[in-house]
């Protein structure tokens, strides 16, 4: 927990503020999501929250980011989260359950349970998919991408497929790992889930 509360720090939750905005996002991620190799303020939610700030939305980011999480890590970690009282939780898990592997009936499970945990606190929820790596084969494939589309539509929440699509397989975008984005992958990553957020967060409450 105490990771989780340094990452609060650097967005603003914990601590005073002159003028708290109205509605916050919690992003409920991994290293992907936490900016793992990247210096703070560049992982692609403080640049969302940048974002909405420019644009004088009164829309507070929460980076709930953890590297390593899981899915099942994840929906542990919820229930703090939810104490924030979030008008939004963008769920974007289940990579590191494909890299270990993990059936995706398990993976369902836990995200099917976030999906419902968030609603039933009254904040909607967000689907951020993922795609499976080739080498686990065609079942798994078939399997693990087919349970994000199924989830969003069970849940009727907004759901964006494959929210890493601008630097997937692209070296130059990505560090020496090849999993986590460079400081630029990041700026495209916020740029392409600037334009899906948009149109939820514009609304009124």
């Amino acid at each position: 927990m105490r990771r989780i509360a340094a990452l609060l720090l650097l967005t603003g939750w914990l601590g005073t503020r002159a003028a708290a905005p109205a509605r916050v996002a919690v992003f409920l991620g991994d290293s992907l999501t936490a900016g793992y190799g990247v210096a703070p303020g560049q992982a692609y939610p403080e640049l969302l929250g940048a974002a909405f700030t420019e644009r004088k939305l009164p829309v507070g980011v929460v980076n709930g980011g953890v590297s390593g999480d899981t899915s099942a890590g994840g929906l542990r970690r919820l229930p703090w989260l939810l104490k924030r009282k979030p008008a939004w939780v963008i769920v974007a898990l289940g990579g590191n359950d494909m890299l270990r592997g993990l059936p995706p009936s398990e993976t369902e499970k836990n995200l099917d349970a976030i999906l419902t945990q968030t609603r039933a606190a009254g904040a909607r929820p967000i689907l951020l998919g993922m795609r499976a790596a080739p080498n686990l084969g065609p079942d798994f494939t078939r399997d693990f991408e087919a349970l994000y589309p199924r989830l969003a539509k069970r849940h009727g929440c907004p759901f964006l497929p494959f929210y890493i699509e601008p630097v997937a397989g692209k070296p130059a975008l990505n560090q020496a790992d090849g999993i986590h984005p460079t400081p630029e992958g990041h700026r495209l990553i916020a740029d392409k889930l600037l334009q899906f957020l948009l149109p939820i967060v514009e609304k009124p409450a």
